[in-house]
């Protein structure tokens, strides 16, 4: 790109030296109209050379490039009609800039380039001959790595010996270093600080985390934002609108008013041609939704297009899974009531089927029993979502999950009350007791909350599949203006269909979760987030904004940067408008020469791109 800058200013250069030359020239020495045509012909063939290939170039792909084409008629009419100085400086001031874009577009891109490429520049692989430095697209899993501080984690890998600091800043927007040992899992992108480790690498490079995300990012441009339609087509409208105003000031006033000279009235023409380009309005309004898109990637928030950023500038409502969204996901055993059976046995039996389960609650149980594990003593384990699990425990069939999964078997199970989540146990035909496990809300729950519904006058609305003892009491804590409990998965898709049906046209719903066992709303929300999504696959795919950090609060830097980028949109929208209908009037009335609606159409495209591009240094 830059070397295309160069080649364009030289001959821009050049063409302005020609121009000076002609000018000096036509005034020392007295020369014939015809001479100075042919003389201001010859400039103007070099300063619009860049015009004329790029009409070339877009005709022979069938794209119609609109600025360029009415800046060429607008100067040809313009020399046709005796203002030949004067049409060559326009078309020196348009191809200057021209250059101004594309370099205001090459930096804002290279400056988006710095903040979020993270991609590793090498790998050191440990071979039996030694360390080799290698790419890290060419290792494979089950290699040896090393990893020194100071260099980037290059692929998804899993310490095995070394202790040290991991800076995850780039991936999670997270300040606070990491500390990482041997089985700690670590994620490319990363950065090593203090100790040198090994890790065993797990994922190849093209599926590590840093390589995913990129790809998100970079691809996000392509996902094109309402604000960038709109433009498209207001331009496809607007443009052929000030060609047939610029025939008709053309033709109609030489014809009835008298005293009118066709040469008066084309120039006219000509200078409206000229301010109709939509330069600086096409031009803003994606680099506006790029350097969002940028600026939200420093905050360790993955947004997936500019669509989606505008959409999120739009919702009014927020729909929030409640473990692990709201809730640490930390869960403790705090009650145990067997029934027929010892205390120890209950949580033995329980442990030992929940353990097929990947769930946190399963940990808990694992922890709270604390003895050793036979995985041999279970077998046959069927997962039921929304009711539990079921598994041969030492040949006796075990029934391990909510009040339905008891009522599923056909036993009479008093409810527990608790504001935790209640664990039923059946042995056989036989009730066996219940375990009451306890999640704590987030440190920063209720501060976003707060947010959300002061700042942004939003809805907050909890979905979960937890009791309605455990579910209400996290909604009355942080103030939720409506929660839905003891909900199957499928009732919470059919939730979010119910609130997506009744909001108006301009309101948009998010819902926020794991970005796993809620990838159904995630999926079918106006903007579906997920928090705590660093390395989930399942999330990244599910989700059209990914939170790389277990952190909620991370829901209003969302907001805000999405809302600020709107901003931005919206002023370059409005300001690029304004000055075009001002300019155009102008022209139309004779105020304005064809130099000064260059100047003025270039002042709006530098102006808007920069206003732009403050977005990528936007910081939540």
């Amino acid at each position: 790109m830059a070397k295309e800058i160069k080649i364009q200013a030289g001959i821009l250069a050049a063409a302005a030296a020609l121009y000076i030359a002609a000018v000096i020239l036509s005034g020392q020495v007295m020369l014939g109209n015809e001479a100075r045509f042919f003389l201001f012909l010859a400039v103007y063939l070099v300063a619009a050379f860049e015009s004329l290939r790029a009409i070339r170039t877009g005709l022979m792909n069938r794209k119609l490039e609109k600025e360029h084409l009415l800046m060429v008629i607008a100067t040809v009419g313009a020399l046709a009609v005796g203002h030949y100085a004067e049409a060559v400086a326009a078309m020196l001031l348009f191809q200057i800039g021209c250059i101004l874009e594309a370099v205001s577009v090459d930096r804002t891109k290279r400056t988006i380039a710095k903040f979020i490429d993270i991609r590793p520049a090498f790998a050191t692989r440990k071979e039996e001959s030694g360390e080799v430095q290698v790419e890290p697209s060419q290792l494979e899993v089950g290699d040896i790595i090393v990893i020194k501080p100071g260099e980037r984690v290059p692929v998804d890998a899993v310490i095995v010996s070394g202790n040290t600091s991991l800076d995850t800043k780039a991936l999670t927007g997270e300040a606070m270093p990491d500390s990482v040992g041997p089985g700690s899992r670590i994620y490319s992108g990363s950065i090593n600080m203090t100790g040198v480790v090994e890790a065993e690498v797990k994922k190849l490079y093209r599926d590590s985390t840093v390589s995913r995300v990129m790809e998100l990012v970079e691809g996000a441009q392509n996902q094109k934002a309402q604000s960038e339609g709109f433009v498209r087509r207001f331009t496809r409208i607007y443009t052929p609108v000030a060609v047939l105003a610029a025939l008709i000031i053309m033709i109609f006033p030489p014809l009835f008013i008298t005293g009118s000279g066709w040469d008066t009235w084309i120039y006219r023409g000509m200078i409206v041609l000229i301010a109709a380009c939509p330069t600086g309005l096409i031009l803003s309004v994606p680099i506006a939704f790029l350097g969002g898109i940028a600026s939200a990637a420093r905050q360790g928030i993955v947004v997936k297009g500019g669509n989606y950023l505008e959409m999120l500038a739009k919702v009014d409502t927020f729909v929030f899974d409640k473990t692990g969204t709201l809730t640490e996901g930390v869960f403790s055993v705090t009650r145990v009531r067997p029934e027929g059976i010892e205390r120890a046995e209950l949580l033995e039996i329980t442990a030992h089927v929940e353990s097929y389960s990947n769930h946190p609650i399963a940990q808990s149980l694992m922890s709270a029993y604390g003895g050793e594990y036979d995985a041999s003593r279970v077998e046959n384990v069927e997962e039921l979502p929304g009711y539990g699990i079921s598994a041969d425990y030492r040949g006796r069939r075990v029934h391990i999950g909510n009040l339905r999964m008891m009522e599923q078997q056909g036993l009479s199970v008093e409810q527990v009350r608790s504001i935790g989540t209640v664990i039923y146990v059946a042995l056989e035909d036989r009730y066996a007791g219940y375990i009451v496990i306890e999640d704590s809300i987030r440190h920063n729950a209720r501060w976003t909350m707060k947010m959300l519904r002061e700042r942004y006058n939003a809805v907050l609305v909890m979905l979960t599949g937890d009791s309605r003892a455990a579910g209400n009491a996290v909604a009355r804590e942080l103030q939720m203006d409506y929660a839905y409990t003891e909900l199957m998965p499928e009732d919470k898709l059919t939730q979010m269909e119910e609130f997506m049906q009744y909001q108006y046209e301009a309101e948009r719903v998010a819902c926020v979760g794991d970005g796993i066992n809620d990838a159904p709303v995630l999926a079918r929300a106006d903007v579906g987030i997920a928090m705590g999504a660093l390395g989930s696959d399942a999330a990244i795919e599910a989700a059209d904004i990914v939170l790389m950090e277990d952190e909620i609060s991370r829901v209003v830097d969302a907001v805000r940067i999405a809302k600020e980028t709107v901003r931005v949109v919206s002023q370059n929208i409005n300001f690029a408008l304004i000055m075009k209908f001002v300019v155009l009037i102008l022209a139309a009335a004779g105020y304005i020469t064809m130099w000064e609606s260059v100047f003025t159409d270039v002042g709006v495209m530098i102006i808007s791109v920069i206003n732009a591009a403050g977005v990528v240094k936007y910081s939540a």
